[in-house]
């Protein structure tokens, strides 16, 4: 009973970033419906980001105070430059175009080309040295078509449509769409998407960076909701002066904002950067095809929007890449834990062939 616990035990700590991802794309995908409701609603999306970030600043800041009281690093200057940049890229800059092509486009659309995140997020951590790649080893190759591989399926869910499938039956929610949507508003839309897509994978890699001078996800999430609102806020009274525009009533825009601060800008924040600690940047992204394809399944079933066969034909081929990335990210670990220990074992055998050598004390 003792050996089936403990492998039980073992087995959930392995797979923990792994299920911890799966619900933050879960909870992605809510986001996606309840802000294109709130959107179509007329909340200015400028004016969510702001709200949302000043609702997670509030809910993260008193957890972040008294539980890491003792392991947060000393903020200095330079760092508090660092999460300047940090908030601009994860949170004023990119949440504001990102919301803004979602106002233009579709929530399928968007869920479709952030996926674009993963493999960016993996050509910049191969650039900087965060992410390893070696041809010569099936699961460095396996790594490498995973990311291609997801990132056809990807053009294929934006790009090819094909025939659209029939309703099975009535559809039980329907929102309203925006009167203002045309093509010039959906190129528009798209350029902004690609755009956020850039600057969120920069945010990825950065995070890692900053992670290692300070470890505290949770003054870490608190942070960058703080700062991120206030930036979000001085762009937006500089773009919005209508006062109408910051009432929000009891209805969808407070639930989208209540929603987004607590759920996405904190708790969802905080497992990614612990996943990001753990695992590495390019594995909390590889994910986003998760959220793509229950956006798909709950606009079409729930929401009643059109899916089309190349949707399908993209999703499946995205699950058959993230399986290959996800293998191949596998063997990372035992490298290292492998390399880590011959490099014990090497010390060891150093310190009994000569007392002169002085052994390295371990990294905290």
């Amino acid at each position: 009973m003792t050996m089936k616990a403990c492998n039980v035990g073992q087995l959930c700590n392995k797979f923990k970033p792994h299920l911890f991802m799966i619900l933050a794309q879960v909870a992605y995908t809510f986001l996606y419906i309840i802000t294109e409701a709130s959107f179509n609603h007329g909340m200015n999306p400028h004016v969510y980001v702001t709200y949302r970030h000043v609702v997670s600043s509030v809910v993260m800041i008193p957890f972040a105070y008294f539980l890491e009281r003792k392991q947060r690093p000393k903020l200095t200057l330079a760092l508090f430059v660092e999460i300047f940049i940090l908030s601009l890229l994860g949170v004023s800059l990119t949440l504001n175009m990102y919301y803004a092509s979602l106002r233009y486009t579709s929530p399928t659309f968007v869920a479709s080309v952030v996926n674009t995140v993963a493999a960016l997020t993996f050509v910049i951590a191969i650039a900087f040295r965060l992410e390893s790649l070696n041809l010569r080893n099936p699961r460095g190759i396996a790594k490498l078509l995973g990311t291609l591989v997801s990132l056809a399926g990807v053009t294929t869910m934006t790009l090819y449509k094909g025939p659209v499938m029939q309703h099975l039956g009535h559809v039980p929610v329907h929102i309203q769409a925006s009167s203002g949507s045309n093509h010039e508003n959906w190129i528009k839309g798209a350029i902004l998407t690609v755009a956020s897509c850039i600057t969120w994978s920069v945010w990825y890699i950065m995070q890692a960076v900053t992670l290692k001078r300070y470890p505290a996800q949770l003054s870490l999430t608190a942070w960058m909701s703080f700062v991120g609102a206030a930036q979000s806020a001085f762009f937006t009274v500089i773009v919005e002066h209508r006062k109408a525009a910051w009432t929000v009533g009891l209805n969808v825009d407070l639930w989208s904002i209540i929603y987004g601060g607590v759920v996405m800008s904190g708790a969802v924040i905080f497992i990614q950067l612990w996943c990001t600690e753990v695992k590495g940047p390019v594995f909390v992204t590889v994910f986003n095809p998760v959220s793509a394809i229950l956006v798909a399944i709950i606009a079409y079933f729930i929401l009643g929007e059109k899916l089309y066969t190349g949707s399908i034909i993209g999703a499946i081929v995205v699950i058959v890449g993230l399986y290959l990335l996800l293998w191949g990210k596998e063997g990372d670990q035992p490298v290292d834990s492998k390399s880590k220990d011959q490099s014990h074992s090497t010390d060891n055998e150093q310190k009994d062939a000569s007392i002169e050598i002085k052994v390295t004390p371990a990294h905290p």
